[in-house]
């Protein structure tokens, strides 16, 4: 994106839909003080269960600390956000798979000389001879990305309240089209 002196600034834009208030949860009936947000109401009948009855979105989820001025029923719009105001977006990684100790956690490998053959990026000795047991915390070869991740101080280039568009200075964690949430 361009702004007026020609200065380029990297934007990623975000799709953001409507979300409907379903519940607000008390501390006397539910001994916490919360708002139940739902995203994307469910058209389809089929796809409805028994106990969705009165909450039938794909994704709830609810939010402590909530403006006591919403009620349920009421809509979280684009136009709740100010062009030039601080979110933050949290959202899943993206997903590797299983990785080694090279690609997971920086290690350097071994040599290739004197007799590594087919191991030089094994993660080499796990532990020693006691406690004879590999020690807790270990950096090892395992399932890597697809955790929750929060970017603070993304600043909001524009609001495009018709088309439901958040354009946001800099990258959002996660693959194109993922789930986030986004906080002023």
């Amino acid at each position: 994106m361009f702004d007026k002196n020609g200065k380029l600034t990297p934007v990623t834009l975000i799709l953001a839909k409507p979300c409907q208030i379903l519940q607000r949860k008390t501390k006397e009936n539910d001994g916490y003080e919360a708002l139940q947000i739902g995203l994307e109401k469910i058209e389809k009948k089929s796809k409805i269960k028994k106990t969705m009855k009165g909450k039938e979105f794909k994704n709830i989820r609810e939010y402590k600390n909530a403006d006591e001025n919403l009620k349920v029923g009421d809509e979280i719009g684009v136009d709740t956000f100010v062009e030039g105001d601080n979110v933050k977006v949290s959202g899943m990684s993206k997903g590797k798979g299983f990785q080694g100790g090279v690609k997971r956690h920086g290690f350097h490998g071994r040599r290739a000389t004197h007799g590594v053959k087919h191991e030089h990026r094994t993660i080499g000795s796990t532990g020693s001879r006691f406690p004879q047991h590999v020690m807790k915390g270990r950096k090892m070869p395992g399932h890597m990305g697809f955790e929750r991740i929060s970017v603070k101080n993304l600043k909001i280039m524009k609001v495009d309240k018709e088309n439901n568009l958040l354009v946001l200075k800099g990258a959002v964690p996660g693959k194109t089209g993922a789930l986030l949430e986004i906080r002023a």
